[in-house]
Protein backbone atom coordinates (compact mmCIF):
# COMPACT_ATOMS: atom_id res chain seq x y z
CA UNK A 1 0.00 0.00 0.00
CA UNK A 2 1.56 2.82 -1.00
CA UNK A 3 1.96 5.90 1.85
CA UNK A 4 1.27 9.40 0.92
CA UNK A 5 3.97 12.09 1.38
CA UNK A 6 3.61 15.10 3.02
CA UNK A 7 5.85 18.51 3.27
CA UNK A 8 7.76 19.19 6.10
CA UNK A 9 6.09 21.19 8.79
CA UNK A 10 5.72 24.39 9.62
CA UNK A 11 6.56 25.76 12.68
CA UNK A 12 2.52 26.26 14.39
CA UNK A 13 2.69 30.07 16.55
CA UNK A 14 0.67 28.18 19.28
CA UNK A 15 3.18 25.71 19.59
CA UNK A 16 6.04 25.83 21.41
CA UNK A 17 9.66 24.85 19.43
CA UNK A 18 11.10 23.13 22.21
CA UNK A 19 8.54 20.67 21.47
CA UNK A 20 8.45 17.86 18.89
CA UNK A 21 5.58 18.51 16.37
CA UNK A 22 3.14 16.27 15.22
CA UNK A 23 2.19 16.41 11.45
CA UNK A 24 -1.28 17.47 11.44
CA UNK A 25 -1.64 17.71 7.64
CA UNK A 26 -1.17 13.71 7.75
CA UNK A 27 -3.23 13.18 10.76
CA UNK A 28 -5.55 14.61 8.97
CA UNK A 29 -5.78 13.03 5.74
CA UNK A 30 -5.46 10.03 7.59
CA UNK A 31 -8.70 10.65 9.21
CA UNK A 32 -10.01 11.83 5.81
CA UNK A 33 -9.14 8.44 4.43
CA UNK A 34 -11.19 6.14 7.29
CA UNK A 35 -13.86 7.90 6.79
CA UNK A 36 -13.94 6.27 3.30
CA UNK A 37 -14.92 2.80 4.65
CA UNK A 38 -18.93 3.31 5.74
CA UNK A 39 -19.59 6.87 4.67
CA UNK A 40 -22.67 8.25 4.35
CA UNK A 41 -24.18 10.80 2.29
CA UNK A 42 -24.27 13.89 4.87
CA UNK A 43 -20.21 13.39 5.91
CA UNK A 44 -21.32 10.45 8.50
CA UNK A 45 -20.22 6.51 8.94
CA UNK A 46 -22.27 3.50 9.36
CA UNK A 47 -19.65 1.25 10.47
CA UNK A 48 -20.53 -1.19 12.45
CA UNK A 49 -18.42 -3.52 14.44
CA UNK A 50 -17.61 -6.74 12.32
CA UNK A 51 -19.44 -5.34 9.27
CA UNK A 52 -17.29 -5.57 5.95
CA UNK A 53 -16.47 -2.27 6.28
CA UNK A 54 -15.50 -2.73 9.25
CA UNK A 55 -12.97 -5.05 7.79
CA UNK A 56 -12.03 -2.96 5.18
CA UNK A 57 -11.03 -0.35 7.49
CA UNK A 58 -9.29 -2.92 10.13
CA UNK A 59 -6.90 -3.63 7.25
CA UNK A 60 -6.00 -0.66 5.86
CA UNK A 61 -5.02 0.10 9.43
CA UNK A 62 -2.95 -3.07 9.72
CA UNK A 63 -1.28 -1.64 6.89
CA UNK A 64 -0.49 1.89 9.02
CA UNK A 65 1.01 -0.14 11.82
CA UNK A 66 3.04 -2.11 9.25
CA UNK A 67 4.45 0.59 7.88
CA UNK A 68 5.60 2.13 11.47
CA UNK A 69 6.90 -1.47 11.99
CA UNK A 70 5.17 -2.19 14.90
CA UNK A 71 4.70 -5.59 16.31
CA UNK A 72 1.00 -6.46 15.31
CA UNK A 73 -1.38 -8.92 17.88
CA UNK A 74 -5.09 -9.52 17.66
CA UNK A 75 -6.43 -11.21 20.56
CA UNK A 76 -9.73 -13.63 20.63
CA UNK A 77 -12.18 -10.52 20.99
CA UNK A 78 -10.40 -9.71 17.81
CA UNK A 79 -9.21 -6.42 19.40
CA UNK A 80 -5.67 -5.38 17.37
CA UNK A 81 -2.40 -4.00 19.21
CA UNK A 82 0.89 -2.61 17.68
CA UNK A 83 3.74 -2.47 19.48
CA UNK A 84 6.52 -0.17 19.34
CA UNK A 85 9.63 -1.36 20.96
CA UNK A 86 11.34 0.41 23.95
CA UNK A 87 15.30 0.26 25.55
CA UNK A 88 13.38 -1.89 28.32
CA UNK A 89 11.37 -4.56 26.43
CA UNK A 90 10.40 -6.25 29.41
CA UNK A 91 8.91 -2.67 31.36
CA UNK A 92 5.33 -2.14 31.17
CA UNK A 93 3.67 -0.46 28.02
CA UNK A 94 2.04 3.12 28.09
CA UNK A 95 -1.02 1.97 25.91
CA UNK A 96 -3.28 4.34 23.94
CA UNK A 97 -6.19 3.86 21.75
CA UNK A 98 -10.19 3.86 21.24
CA UNK A 99 -12.07 2.25 18.67
CA UNK A 100 -13.05 2.26 14.93
CA UNK A 101 -16.72 0.97 14.92
CA UNK A 102 -19.29 3.39 14.89
CA UNK A 103 -23.31 4.23 15.59
CA UNK A 104 -25.69 3.31 12.53
CA UNK A 105 -25.45 6.51 12.08
CA UNK A 106 -22.31 8.38 13.33
CA UNK A 107 -19.77 10.80 13.06
CA UNK A 108 -16.23 10.26 11.86
CA UNK A 109 -14.35 11.39 15.09
CA UNK A 110 -15.69 9.48 18.21
CA UNK A 111 -13.41 6.24 18.69
CA UNK A 112 -11.31 7.20 15.13
CA UNK A 113 -9.75 10.38 16.85
CA UNK A 114 -8.86 7.87 19.54
CA UNK A 115 -7.11 5.41 17.27
CA UNK A 116 -5.75 7.74 14.42
CA UNK A 117 -4.24 9.81 17.20
CA UNK A 118 -2.37 7.31 18.55
CA UNK A 119 -1.12 6.45 15.22
CA UNK A 120 -0.17 9.41 14.59
CA UNK A 121 1.73 9.90 17.92
CA UNK A 122 4.18 6.86 16.73
CA UNK A 123 4.72 8.23 13.54
CA UNK A 124 5.60 11.13 14.68
CA UNK A 125 8.11 9.51 17.26
CA UNK A 126 9.77 7.81 13.97
CA UNK A 127 10.13 10.88 12.61
CA UNK A 128 12.07 11.95 15.20
CA UNK A 129 14.03 8.76 15.62
CA UNK A 130 12.60 8.58 19.28
CA UNK A 131 13.12 5.72 21.85
CA UNK A 132 11.65 5.28 25.09
CA UNK A 133 12.46 3.50 27.62
CA UNK A 134 9.08 1.85 27.82
CA UNK A 135 7.32 -0.04 25.05
CA UNK A 136 4.50 1.84 23.29
CA UNK A 137 1.05 -0.08 22.46
CA UNK A 138 -1.89 1.80 20.08
CA UNK A 139 -4.83 -0.05 20.18
CA UNK A 140 -8.36 -0.52 18.62
CA UNK A 141 -10.90 -2.19 20.40
CA UNK A 142 -13.87 -4.21 18.89
CA UNK A 143 -17.44 -3.04 19.31
CA UNK A 144 -17.36 0.19 21.73
CA UNK A 145 -19.93 1.37 20.51
CA UNK A 146 -22.74 -1.23 21.48
CA UNK A 147 -24.62 -0.15 17.80
CA UNK A 148 -24.90 -4.25 16.31
CA UNK A 149 -23.55 -6.34 19.50
CA UNK A 150 -24.76 -5.99 23.17
CA UNK A 151 -23.34 -5.06 25.66
CA UNK A 152 -21.16 -1.80 24.01
CA UNK A 153 -17.10 -1.60 25.29
CA UNK A 154 -17.29 -5.65 24.65
CA UNK A 155 -14.01 -6.09 23.40
CA UNK A 156 -12.47 -3.78 26.12
CA UNK A 157 -14.69 -5.09 28.44
CA UNK A 158 -13.14 -8.72 27.56
CA UNK A 159 -9.97 -7.86 28.30
CA UNK A 160 -10.69 -6.55 31.54
CA UNK A 161 -12.57 -9.96 32.40
CA UNK A 162 -15.59 -8.04 32.99
CA UNK A 163 -17.33 -10.31 30.47
CA UNK A 164 -16.89 -13.92 30.65
CA UNK A 165 -16.27 -16.76 27.80
CA UNK A 166 -19.85 -18.01 28.45
CA UNK A 167 -21.60 -14.44 28.33
CA UNK A 168 -19.32 -13.63 24.96
CA UNK A 169 -20.67 -17.34 23.44
CA UNK A 170 -24.17 -16.45 23.55
CA UNK A 171 -23.93 -12.60 22.34
CA UNK A 172 -25.74 -12.41 18.75
CA UNK A 173 -26.98 -9.07 16.77
CA UNK A 174 -30.76 -8.89 15.32
CA UNK A 175 -30.22 -10.77 12.69
CA UNK A 176 -29.03 -13.28 15.33
CA UNK A 177 -25.91 -13.49 13.46
CA UNK A 178 -23.28 -14.77 17.06
CA UNK A 179 -20.26 -12.66 18.02
CA UNK A 180 -18.09 -15.37 17.88
CA UNK A 181 -18.61 -16.54 14.14
CA UNK A 182 -19.04 -12.80 12.94
CA UNK A 183 -15.46 -12.38 14.25
CA UNK A 184 -13.92 -15.34 12.45
CA UNK A 185 -15.87 -14.10 9.27
CA UNK A 186 -13.87 -10.95 8.44
CA UNK A 187 -10.65 -12.93 9.70
CA UNK A 188 -10.15 -10.84 13.24
CA UNK A 189 -10.33 -13.89 15.83
CA UNK A 190 -7.06 -14.02 17.42
CA UNK A 191 -5.62 -15.65 20.27
CA UNK A 192 -6.43 -15.15 24.12
CA UNK A 193 -2.58 -15.19 24.51
CA UNK A 194 -2.41 -11.77 22.78
CA UNK A 195 -4.68 -9.63 25.47
CA UNK A 196 -2.42 -7.38 27.37
CA UNK A 197 -1.32 -8.39 30.34
CA UNK A 198 0.59 -5.75 32.52
CA UNK A 199 0.25 -2.05 31.16
CA UNK A 200 2.12 0.55 33.03
CA UNK A 201 -0.72 3.17 32.23
CA UNK A 202 -3.46 3.81 29.57
CA UNK A 203 -4.71 6.88 27.42
CA UNK A 204 -7.80 7.82 25.55
CA UNK A 205 -7.91 10.59 23.54
CA UNK A 206 -11.70 11.66 22.90
CA UNK A 207 -14.20 14.20 21.44
CA UNK A 208 -16.25 15.18 24.34
CA UNK A 209 -19.47 14.15 22.37
CA UNK A 210 -21.39 17.10 24.78
CA UNK A 211 -21.21 21.07 24.97
CA UNK A 212 -18.95 21.94 28.15
CA UNK A 213 -16.24 22.53 26.42
CA UNK A 214 -16.94 24.40 23.85
CA UNK A 215 -19.38 26.87 26.54
CA UNK A 216 -16.14 26.88 28.50
CA UNK A 217 -14.06 28.01 25.85
CA UNK A 218 -11.53 25.82 26.57
CA UNK A 219 -9.52 23.34 24.56
CA UNK A 220 -8.40 20.66 26.25
CA UNK A 221 -10.35 18.55 29.01
CA UNK A 222 -8.77 16.66 31.79
CA UNK A 223 -11.53 14.03 32.38
CA UNK A 224 -11.85 13.01 35.94
CA UNK A 225 -13.68 9.75 35.51
CA UNK A 226 -16.58 8.43 33.88
CA UNK A 227 -20.67 8.28 35.01
CA UNK A 228 -21.88 5.06 35.62
CA UNK A 229 -24.70 3.66 33.83
CA UNK A 230 -27.71 1.24 33.80
CA UNK A 231 -29.59 -0.09 30.67
CA UNK A 232 -32.73 -1.74 31.34
CA UNK A 233 -35.31 -3.12 28.61
CA UNK A 234 -39.18 -2.62 30.03
CA UNK A 235 -41.72 -5.51 28.34
CA UNK A 236 -45.23 -4.10 28.53
CA UNK A 237 -47.38 -6.89 27.22
CA UNK A 238 -51.62 -5.92 26.88
CA UNK A 239 -54.04 -7.83 24.93
CA UNK A 240 -53.68 -6.81 20.86
CA UNK A 241 -57.25 -6.34 19.22
CA UNK A 242 -58.66 -4.44 16.21
CA UNK A 243 -59.03 -0.81 16.31
CA UNK A 244 -61.59 -0.36 14.88
CA UNK A 245 -64.32 -2.53 16.62
CA UNK A 246 -62.62 -2.40 19.86
CA UNK A 247 -64.30 -0.09 22.11
CA UNK A 248 -61.88 2.67 24.29
CA UNK A 249 -62.90 1.32 27.17
CA UNK A 250 -62.54 -1.91 26.39
CA UNK A 251 -58.90 -1.86 25.27
CA UNK A 252 -55.74 -3.62 27.06
CA UNK A 253 -53.35 -1.10 25.19
CA UNK A 254 -50.12 -1.79 25.57
CA UNK A 255 -49.01 1.75 23.82
CA UNK A 256 -51.46 3.67 26.02
CA UNK A 257 -50.05 2.05 29.49
CA UNK A 258 -46.42 2.70 27.91
CA UNK A 259 -46.84 6.59 27.03
CA UNK A 260 -47.25 7.21 30.98
CA UNK A 261 -45.06 5.07 31.44
CA UNK A 262 -41.88 6.87 29.79
CA UNK A 263 -43.76 10.25 31.01
CA UNK A 264 -43.25 8.99 34.17
CA UNK A 265 -39.47 8.22 33.63
CA UNK A 266 -38.82 11.77 32.60
CA UNK A 267 -40.64 13.32 35.47
CA UNK A 268 -38.10 11.23 37.80
CA UNK A 269 -34.82 13.51 36.65
CA UNK A 270 -36.44 15.78 39.08
CA UNK A 271 -36.20 14.12 42.18
CA UNK A 272 -32.56 13.51 40.99
CA UNK A 273 -31.00 16.36 39.63
CA UNK A 274 -27.58 15.17 38.07
CA UNK A 275 -28.91 12.32 36.39
CA UNK A 276 -29.01 12.01 32.79
CA UNK A 277 -32.25 9.17 31.70
CA UNK A 278 -32.89 8.68 28.05
CA UNK A 279 -35.51 6.09 26.41
CA UNK A 280 -33.81 5.51 22.59
CA UNK A 281 -35.87 2.65 21.99
CA UNK A 282 -38.88 1.63 21.67
CA UNK A 283 -40.90 -1.08 19.20
CA UNK A 284 -44.42 -2.03 19.57
CA UNK A 285 -45.94 -5.32 18.02
CA UNK A 286 -47.67 -6.40 15.70
CA UNK A 287 -46.86 -2.58 15.21
CA UNK A 288 -49.32 -2.11 12.13
CA UNK A 289 -52.01 0.75 12.15
CA UNK A 290 -55.01 -0.51 12.72
CA UNK A 291 -54.25 -3.05 15.74
CA UNK A 292 -54.21 -2.11 19.20
CA UNK A 293 -50.56 -2.77 20.53
CA UNK A 294 -50.56 -6.11 22.54
CA UNK A 295 -47.13 -5.71 23.38
CA UNK A 296 -44.76 -2.39 24.11
CA UNK A 297 -40.77 -2.91 24.51
CA UNK A 298 -38.42 0.26 25.27
CA UNK A 299 -35.38 0.87 27.04
CA UNK A 300 -34.31 2.88 29.48
CA UNK A 301 -30.40 4.31 29.88
CA UNK A 302 -29.29 6.01 32.94
CA UNK A 303 -26.66 7.51 34.27
CA UNK A 304 -24.95 9.52 37.31
CA UNK A 305 -21.07 10.22 38.58
CA UNK A 306 -22.27 8.12 41.89
CA UNK A 307 -23.43 4.56 41.77
CA UNK A 308 -25.60 4.83 44.88
CA UNK A 309 -27.49 7.55 43.14
CA UNK A 310 -27.93 5.63 40.32
CA UNK A 311 -28.72 2.60 41.46
CA UNK A 312 -31.83 4.36 43.35
CA UNK A 313 -33.11 5.93 40.70
CA UNK A 314 -32.79 2.58 38.97
CA UNK A 315 -34.96 0.53 41.89
CA UNK A 316 -37.31 3.74 42.23
CA UNK A 317 -38.20 3.56 38.24
CA UNK A 318 -38.59 0.14 39.13
CA UNK A 319 -40.93 0.19 41.66
CA UNK A 320 -43.09 3.04 40.22
CA UNK A 321 -43.23 1.23 36.39
CA UNK A 322 -44.29 -1.92 38.21
CA UNK A 323 -47.19 -0.23 40.12
CA UNK A 324 -48.90 2.07 36.86
CA UNK A 325 -48.75 -2.21 35.26
CA UNK A 326 -51.06 -3.28 38.04
CA UNK A 327 -53.17 -0.11 37.79
CA UNK A 328 -53.18 -0.54 34.11
CA UNK A 329 -53.92 -4.39 34.36
CA UNK A 330 -50.80 -5.22 32.13
CA UNK A 331 -47.92 -7.66 32.19
CA UNK A 332 -44.83 -6.04 33.15
CA UNK A 333 -40.71 -7.30 32.53
CA UNK A 334 -37.98 -5.47 33.28
CA UNK A 335 -34.71 -6.59 32.13
CA UNK A 336 -31.48 -5.26 33.54
CA UNK A 337 -29.41 -5.32 30.28
CA UNK A 338 -26.63 -3.79 31.34
CA UNK A 339 -24.83 -2.29 34.80
CA UNK A 340 -21.71 -0.46 34.48
CA UNK A 341 -20.20 0.93 37.89
CA UNK A 342 -18.51 4.78 37.25
CA UNK A 343 -14.74 5.15 37.29
CA UNK A 344 -12.26 7.82 38.65
CA UNK A 345 -9.35 8.19 36.58
CA UNK A 346 -6.32 8.41 37.68
CA UNK A 347 -5.71 12.27 39.84
CA UNK A 348 -2.07 12.51 39.00
CA UNK A 349 -2.56 11.89 35.12
CA UNK A 350 -5.38 14.34 35.34
CA UNK A 351 -3.29 16.56 36.68
CA UNK A 352 -0.24 15.74 34.17
CA UNK A 353 -2.93 16.41 31.39
CA UNK A 354 -3.77 19.91 32.27
CA UNK A 355 0.06 20.84 32.79
CA UNK A 356 0.57 19.40 29.59
CA UNK A 357 -1.62 21.62 27.96
CA UNK A 358 -0.59 24.73 29.84
CA UNK A 359 2.96 24.36 28.60
CA UNK A 360 1.85 23.65 25.27
CA UNK A 361 -0.31 27.25 26.07
CA UNK A 362 -3.85 25.68 25.34
CA UNK A 363 -6.65 26.35 28.15
CA UNK A 364 -7.81 23.39 29.87
CA UNK A 365 -10.56 22.67 32.29
CA UNK A 366 -11.65 19.03 34.67
CA UNK A 367 -14.42 17.59 33.69
CA UNK A 368 -16.71 13.83 34.32
CA UNK A 369 -17.87 11.53 30.72
CA UNK A 370 -21.31 11.69 29.89
CA UNK A 371 -20.65 8.59 27.91
CA UNK A 372 -19.04 5.28 28.30
CA UNK A 373 -15.51 4.49 27.13
CA UNK A 374 -12.95 1.92 26.74
CA UNK A 375 -11.13 3.56 28.96
CA UNK A 376 -13.59 2.65 31.76
CA UNK A 377 -12.21 -0.82 31.88
CA UNK A 378 -8.92 0.07 31.10
CA UNK A 379 -8.72 2.12 34.52
CA UNK A 380 -9.45 -1.32 35.90
CA UNK A 381 -6.22 -2.94 34.73
CA UNK A 382 -3.77 0.40 35.15
CA UNK A 383 -3.66 4.32 36.03
CA UNK A 384 -5.57 5.96 32.95
CA UNK A 385 -6.40 8.86 31.56
CA UNK A 386 -8.32 10.44 29.03
CA UNK A 387 -8.01 13.66 26.86
CA UNK A 388 -11.46 15.49 25.14
CA UNK A 389 -11.71 17.99 22.70
CA UNK A 390 -14.60 20.13 21.75
CA UNK A 391 -17.19 18.80 19.92
CA UNK A 392 -18.83 21.90 17.99
CA UNK A 393 -22.37 21.97 18.97
CA UNK A 394 -21.96 19.59 21.51
CA UNK A 395 -23.48 16.95 18.75
CA UNK A 396 -22.17 13.33 18.62
CA UNK A 397 -23.49 10.07 17.59
CA UNK A 398 -24.92 11.15 14.19
CA UNK A 399 -23.95 12.76 11.00
CA UNK A 400 -23.19 16.56 12.27
CA UNK A 401 -20.58 14.97 14.73
CA UNK A 402 -17.63 17.69 13.85
CA UNK A 403 -14.67 19.21 15.47
CA UNK A 404 -12.16 21.77 14.52
CA UNK A 405 -8.70 20.40 13.13
CA UNK A 406 -6.95 23.05 15.17
CA UNK A 407 -8.33 21.67 18.44
CA UNK A 408 -7.94 17.59 16.75
CA UNK A 409 -4.26 18.80 16.50
CA UNK A 410 -4.24 20.20 20.15
CA UNK A 411 -5.70 17.11 21.51
CA UNK A 412 -3.04 14.79 19.22
CA UNK A 413 -0.07 17.08 20.68
CA UNK A 414 -1.27 16.70 24.41
CA UNK A 415 -1.82 12.40 23.92
CA UNK A 416 2.04 12.79 22.25
CA UNK A 417 3.75 14.62 25.07
CA UNK A 418 1.97 12.94 27.46
CA UNK A 419 3.40 9.76 26.11
CA UNK A 420 6.77 10.70 25.52
CA UNK A 421 6.94 11.48 29.17
CA UNK A 422 5.29 8.44 31.07
CA UNK A 423 6.48 6.12 28.22
CA UNK A 424 10.23 7.78 29.91
CA UNK A 425 9.34 7.30 33.60
CA UNK A 426 11.26 4.50 35.48
CA UNK A 427 9.33 4.77 39.11
CA UNK A 428 5.58 3.32 39.94
CA UNK A 429 2.63 5.14 38.97
CA UNK A 430 -0.14 5.49 41.67
CA UNK A 431 -3.96 5.14 40.31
Amino acid sequence: MKTEKFPNRSIRPHIREDFYKINKERLLSTINTSANYGALPNGGLCRLALSEDDRKIRDIFMEWMKECRLDIRIDDAGNMYGRRPGKNPDAHPVVMGSHLDTQRIGGRYDGILGVMGALEVVRTLNDYGIETERPIEIVNFTNEEGARFIPSMLGSGIVANAITQDEVLKIVDKDHLKFVDELKKIGYKGSAENRPKEMYCYFELHIEQGPVLEANRQSIGAVTGIQGISTLDVVITGRTSHAGTTPMENRNDAMLSAAKMIQEVYKSYESFPGSLITIGQIQSLPNVTNSVAGQVVFSIDIRHPEDAIRKLVTKELKEKLSTMALIDNMDLLIKDLMEVEAEKFSAEIVSDIQLTADKLGYSSMKLISGAGHDAKFMNQMAPTGMIFIPSIGGVSHCEEEISTDDDIEKGVQVLLELVLRFANRKDRLQR
